[in-house]
């Protein structure tokens, strides 16, 4: 399955890799379940052709932001078990009951809310329900956990299918929160009705056994974003991205390229100029940092990153003309050391890939 391809740079998404990804997550959780987080388009790389494979593949629970994202999704994988992270759409609680839409109940106003459809509705609506332990963002507080441990009647009409929390820095190890928030997950779970627990991410999966439970999370693993940042990434590459070249300009010693003059040629040197930028999710932190590749050898970028162009150094690629392809995701380089580059997350750079790429997706 391709996309149009508007003949500037394209994006490859590699269905096969991912899939081994989650057999790799799989094997990991022996003791239950193993989800896929596919929200914000699945992390980019486009959630239909990613959760159609995952549930070919025996996938059975989807994890999305919204309860628009939930409804597109739907279609493609019929009897999956969807749920929406940012819980009960304010104004769309019976739709979502309806469509058989699972939330993740965040707060007790929204514990009311669907409390509410589930009365109207005249029979008990499934739920997950978020436990806080320390991320501080979603979630039941500790005051709100114990006005619902202490009046178990703010469950009537809930079916309450699983428990969760959300770990703030299972990508290391060593961080002591871990530790405080599967004690202080236990500790609610054992006051709450006996329900099904999820605490593990793609990082909580290789925190070991203490982080097993009934059904994990994994998101940006699946994609291929290392979950173990310290060690070598175990999953395989999903992402490849390659710019044409439109042009190859050679300049003289003291010149300068891009806005602002940020880089000057030191001696005569090529300038090779591609068709993408900013606006398909390179980051302007980038500039005058990290490389494209031509075959093996290493382009470095030089100038600013603008709207719809970047530059490289190509004097050490003689053979690069015109037409050719750089690589600026795949084998030499992925995304976590492009995200390194600019100093952010490989979350951020997935997600923020513009839709200017024509997309193929390899096993759909």
């Amino acid at each position: 399955m391709t996309s149009i391809n508007h003949g500037l740079a394209s994006l490859t998404i590699d269905l096969d890799a991912l899939t081994a990804n989650y057999h790799i997550l799989r094997a990991r959780q022996p003791s239950g379940a193993v989800a896929a987080v596919v929200k914000a388009d699945g992390y980019g790389l486009g959630a239909l052709p990613v959760s159609n494979r995952l549930y070919r593949e025996g996938c059975r629970h989807f994890f999305v932001a919204t309860l628009d994202e939930a409804l597109a999704l739907q279609p493609v994988i019929p009897t999956a078990l969807i749920a929406t992270l940012t819980g009960v759409a304010p104004y769309g609680a019976r739709e979502q009951a309806e469509r058989q839409i699972v939330p993740v109940i965040n707060s007790l106003p929204e514990l009311a809310l669907w409390r509410a459809e589930a009365h109207r509705s005249g029979r008990a609506l499934p739920a997950f329900l978020h436990i806080d332990t320390g991320m501080n963002r979603l979630g039941l507080t500790p005051d709100e956990l114990d006005q619902l441990i202490q009046n178990p009647g703010l469950l009537s009409g809930i079916e309450l299918r699983t428990i969760l929390t959300h770990l703030v820095s299972a990508e290391r190890p060593e961080d002591p929160l871990n530790q405080i928030q599967l004690a202080r997950f236990r500790a609610a779970c054992g006051k709450l009705p006996r329900a099904l627990r999820s605490i593990a991410n793609s990082s909580g999966l290789f925190l070991g056994s203490d982080f097993a439970s009934d059904l994990a999370r994994p998101g940006a693993a699946l994609y291929g974003v290392n979950p173990t940042p310290a060690q070598p990434n175990p999953m395989q590459r999903v992402v490849a991205l390659t710019a044409r070249v439109l042009q190859i300009r050679t300049i003289g010693p003291g010149e300068t390229v891009g806005y602002n003059g940020i880089w000057k040629a030191q001696t005569k040197a090529r300038i090779a100029t591609i068709g993408v930028g900013y606006a398909d999710g390179l980051p302007r932190a980038i500039s005058n940092h990290g490389h494209a590749y031509f075959d093996a050898t290493p382009l470095p970028l030089v100038g600013r990153v603008s709207m719809d162009l970047i530059t490289y150094d190509a004097t050490n690629a003689p053979g690069l003309a015109p037409g050719d392809d750089l690589e600026l995701l795949g084998a030499h380089q992925d995304v976590d050391q492009l995200a390194a580059y600019a100093e952010t997350s490989a979350y951020e750079i997935l997600t923020s890939l513009g839709n200017r790429y024509a997309r193929r997706w390899i096993g759909a």
